[in-house]
């Protein structure tokens, strides 16, 4: 079954994040290199955990555009978790405003079309006949 427009747009807006956070996590492994981390053991673990990151928002993406419910749900927790970073940044002094839109507009928009894309696939469903 191919899935509708909205799934492959919030697909493809979880594919740029994955995008993202492999950049992340690419910067962070340069300023492992040059010595700029206080902790190696902390600055490896924030590496991979970056990476395990990015790893699954591929595979919400890829799963997204193929219709499945847990990867839509995936990348629903992923959304709102972005909306929680940006917000919780926003006690930061000062407000890193680039930051917070940039993580924050992502989530927001990512989440809905999440959401709308789940909406369309039920409705699309429940109008197919049955199949006897």
């Amino acid at each position: 079954m191919r899935s509708p427009r909205l799934a492959t747009v919030a697909a493809a807006l979880l594919a740029l994040e994955g995008v993202a956070l492999t950049v992340v996590a690419l910067i962070e492994l340069v300023g492992l290199g040059a010595g700029e981390a206080a902790s190696l053991p902390t600055a490896i673990a924030l590496i991979v955990l970056t990476l395990i990151g990015a790893a699954a928002l591929f595979a919400f993406a890829l799963g997204t555009r193929r219709g499945r419910t847990w990867a839509r749900s995936g990348g629903v927790v992923l959304q709102v978790l972005a909306v929680a970073l940006a917000l919780a940044s926003l006690t930061v002094q000062p407000v890193l405003w680039a930051f917070v839109l940039g993580v924050g507009l992502p989530g927001i928009i990512g989440f809905l079309l999440l959401i709308a894309s789940a909406r369309s696939e039920s409705v699309g469903s429940m109008q197919e006949p049955a199949e006897d």
